[in-house]
């Protein structure tokens, strides 16, 4: 289910839509991080394209580190 959040960037309110595996996964790597929620977004919204959608941008930065959590360490591994 797609679900509207809020959040306060840089003193500004702004709304996203996500999925919940989406916001789940967010959660859980501003944890890994040992940051806050909103300063993770923060990171997130400081670095996308400009002109392009923050849902958007925090989907595929969940797709990315979800992408380096499984990659091998070495590509030397047999």
């Amino acid at each position: 289910m797609i679900r509207k959040h809020s959040a306060t960037l840089h003193g500004h309110r702004t709304s996203f839509s996500l999925e919940d595996a989406f916001w789940q996964e967010l959660r859980a790597i501003a944890e890994a991080r040992a940051i806050p929620l909103a300063q993770l977004i923060a990171e997130i919204d400081d670095q996308r394209t400009p002109g392009s959608n923050l849902s958007s941008a925090l989907r595929v930065h969940v797709l990315e580190w979800l992408k380096q959590q499984r990659a091998p360490t070495s590509l030397t591994e047999t």
